[in-house]
C-alpha cells in the first residue's frame, strides 16, 4: 500500500508541476485511507482468487506519460511517433538511462502492488475494469490520439492546407547576401526577465541591442523539438509525422518531408553553397536526411568533425562541445568567404540541452565550477559562445553583406527552474543581426513558422505576398496565422488535419493510398488581397 501511495503521490506531483513536498500528504492521505477502509484486508473478506487485473497495462502506460512528463515537461505525441519512425541511434540521453532504470523499478513494483491488491481484496477486484477505462481516458497521450481520431471522422482534414502558400522567391536583389543561422538549443527568450532569471540571457541581450529583436513568437504543435522548429523555421510548416503514410514502418525515414520546399532548396536554386555543422550525430531523427534531402551541400556533424578535434575525448554525450563546434564553424566560414558564389551556414548549438546542459570547458574557465544541475549557468554559456562567435566573424569582416539569425530551435524542457519558465507565456528567441537591419524591438503574436518568410524577405527576395508555407514575414503588415486564429484554434485545427500532412509526405504514401490527394485543393485566404498568384483561391 506504500508502494501505491508513494507512486500515486508522485504522479500528482509530476503532472500537476506542484511542489515535491505533495507527494508525503498524497501518500499519507492514501494510507489513512487504506486504513480506514480495510484495503487488501476486509472485514467480510473472500477468498484471494489469482487474478490479473484489466488495469496492469493503462497503469504502466501513465507510468510512461508521466516518465515523459518529467522528462521533458511538455508531451508531445507527435515527437513520439516522428522519433520512433525517424529513428534514435546515436541519442545523447545517456544521463537519464539511470532515471529510465530506476523509472522502470518503480512501475514493476506499483504493478506487483496493485496485483496483490486486486487478489486480496474483492472490492478492488469488481472495480477495477473501471479504473482501467478511466485510466485510458484520462491519458493525455490517448486522449490526443482519440481527439483527433474523430476529427478526422467529422471534418475534413485540410484546413490548413488550403492556407499552404508555396514557396517561391519572385525576385532575387543583384547581391545577394550570404547567411548564417545560429540555432541555440533550447535557449528560449523568456529567459530575458532579469527578475526570474538575473543576467542568464544577458549576452544574447546585449546581442540584442543592435538587432531585429522578434518578441511574442509562441510555440505551436508540432514544433516543440528540434527537428520540428529547425523544419517549422524553414519549411513554414509544423512538422506532422508522417504516421501510417510512411511505407516501410519498421524502417528509419529515407526522406523527410520530400514534399515541401524549404529554405535550402529555394536558396540552392539561387546558387547559394549551403552547409550545416552540429555536435551531434546527424542520423539522430532524420537531421542529415533533412538537410541532404533539402539542397545542403555538406552536412557534417559528430562522426565529420570529432576527428577534427585537437583532443577526440574532449566530447560530451551527444557529441561535440559548443566551442569545438564553433571553433570549426569559423574555419569553415573562412572557407566558404574565399568563393565567388553566397554561402548559407546553418549551426546547431548543445549547451543549453534539457536537463542540465553542455557547458563549454571555455565556459568553466570563465564562469567558474559548474554544479551539474543549474540550467542558467549553461543559459549564460550558450549565449555567451554566440556573441563572441559573432564579435569574432565580424572582427576578421566575415559577416560584410551577411544576414546572421539566431533563434532557439524550441522552448526548453523541464530543466532546474521549470516552476518559473511555466509562470507566464514563453516565446522563442529571434534576432536578425547585419548590414542593413536596423536595431529595432518589435512585438507581434506570431510563431516559428513565420521565421521562413521573414528570412527570405530579410535577405531581400521578393515572395509571394509576404508569405511562404503557412508563414508571413514578420517584416511586412499581414497578419499572421496566430494573430488571426489564436493559439486554441490552431491547435484544434493541427489535431484534425490530414491535408497537409500528406502534402509533408508526398512519396511516402503507400501504394494505392493517394486516392483523391492528387487534386490540389483551393487556397482560402482571409480577404481577395491575401490571395496569392496561385489559382484556384476562394475567400473565406
Amino acid at each position: 500500500m506504500l508502494t501505491i501511495g508513494l507512486c500515486l503521490g508522485y504522479t500528482v506531483m509530476t503532472v500537476t508541476s506542484l511542489a515535491p513536498w505533495v507527494l508525503a500528504p498524497v501518500a499519507i492521505g492514501w494510507m489513512g485511507l487504506a486504513w480506514l477502509l480495510r484495503w487488501g484486508k476486509p472485514a467480510n473478506a473472500r477468498p484471494s482468487r489469482k487474478v490479473w487485473p484489466w488495469s496492469l497495462l493503462p497503469i504502466a502506460l501513465m507510468g510512461l506519460y508521466v516518465y515523459l512528463s518529467d522528462s521533458f515537461g511538455i508531451v508531445e505525441l507527435g515527437a513520439i511517433t516522428f522519433h520512433l519512425q525517424a529513428g534514435m541511434a546515436d541519442h545523447g540521453g545517456n544521463d537519464r538511462m539511470l532515471a529510465a532504470i530506476l523509472y522502470c523499478l518503480s512501475m514493476l513494483a506499483l504493478l506487483v502492488s496493485f496485483t496483490w491488491l486486486v487478489r486480496h481484496d474483492h472490492r478492488w477486484r469488481l472495480g477495477e475494469r473501471l479504473l482501467a477505462l478511466a485510466l485510458l481516458a484520462g491519458n493525455p497521450l490517448f486522449y490526443g490520439m482519440t481527439q483527433r481520431g474523430a476529427a478526422i471522422v467529422t471534418d475534413d482534414g485540410a484546413w490548413l492546407n488550403r492556407r499552404y502558400v508555396e514557396p517561391a522567391i519572385l525576385e532575387a536583389p543583384e547581391r545577394p547576401p550570404n547567411l548564417l543561422i545560429l540555432y541555440l538549443e533550447s535557449i528560449e527568450r523568456t529567459y530575458a526577465d532579469r527578475s526570474r532569471f538575473g543576467d542568464a540571457y544577458a549576452h544574447l541581450s546585449a546581442l540584442g541591442e543592435r538587432a531585429h529583436v522578434f518578441e511574442g513568437v509562441r510555440q505551436l504543435d508540432n514544433t516543440g523539438w528540434t527537428m520540428a522548429g529547425m523544419i517549422g523555421s524553414q519549411c513554414g510548416t509544423p512538422l506532422m509525422p508522417a504516421g501510417l503514410l510512411h511505407d516501410s514502418q519498421f524502417e528509419p525515414l529515407e526522406r523527410v518531408v520530400p514534399g515541401v520546399d524549404c529554405l535550402g532548396d529555394l536558396l540552392a536554386d539561387q546558387g547559394y553553397r549551403l552547409t550545416f555543422m552540429g555536435g551531434a550525430s546527424t542520423t539522430f531523427a532524420g537531421k542529415g536526411v533533412f538537410y541532404e534531402d533539402h539542397g545542403f551541400n555538406e552536412v557534417l556533424g559528430r562522426e565529420e568533425l570529432r576527428p577534427r578535434l585537437d583532443d577526440p575525448e574532449y566530447v560530451n554525450n551527444w557529441g561535440l562541445f559548443d566551442d569545438s563546434l564553433y571553433d570549426m564553424t569559423l574555419a569553415k566560414i573562412r572557407q566558404l568567404d574565399g568563393a565567388d558564389t553566397p554561402w548559407g551556414l546553418v549551426s546547431l548549438s548543445i549547451t543549453g540541452h534539457a536537463p542540465n546542459g553542455y557547458p563549454a570547458q571555455a565556459c568553466l574557465d570563465r564562469q567558474g565550477e559548474f554544479d551539474g544541475i543549474d540550467i542558467l549557468y549553461s543559459v549564460e554559456c550558450s549565449g555567451w559562445l554566440a556573441r563572441r562567435l559573432i564579435e569574432r566573424l565580424e572582427d576578421e569582416g566575415l559577416l560584410d553583406n551577411t544576414l546572421v539569425v539566431v533563434a532557439s530551435d524550441h522552448l526548453t524542457m523541464r530543466v532546474s527552474v521549470w516552476d518559473q519558465l511555466i509562470q507566464s507565456e514563453r516565446d522563442n528567441t529571434f534576432m536578425l543581426l547585419g548590414d542593413t537591419i536596423e536595431p529595432t524591438r518589435s512585438h507581434r503574436e506570431s510563431s516559428i513558422i513565420d521565421v521562413f518568410p521573414t528570412i527570405l524577405e530579410a535577405m531581400g527576395f521578393r515572395i509571394n505576398n509576404h508569405r511562404a508555407g503557412l508563414g508571413t514575414s514578420l517584416l511586412s503588415n499581414r497578419s499572421t496565422l496566430l494573430e488571426r486564429h489564436g493559439m486554441d484554434e490552431l491547435a484544434e485545427r493541427m489535431r484534425e488535419e490530414t491535408g497537409l500532412q500528406q502534402r509533408l509526405w508526398e512519396g511516402l504514401v503507400p501504394a494505392g493510398a493517394e486516392s483523391d490527394a492528387e487534386e490540389p485543393a483551393p487556397q482560402v485566404v482571409e480577404t481577395p488581397q491575401d490571395a496569392t498568384e496561385e489559382e484556384p483561391a476562394e475567400v473565406q
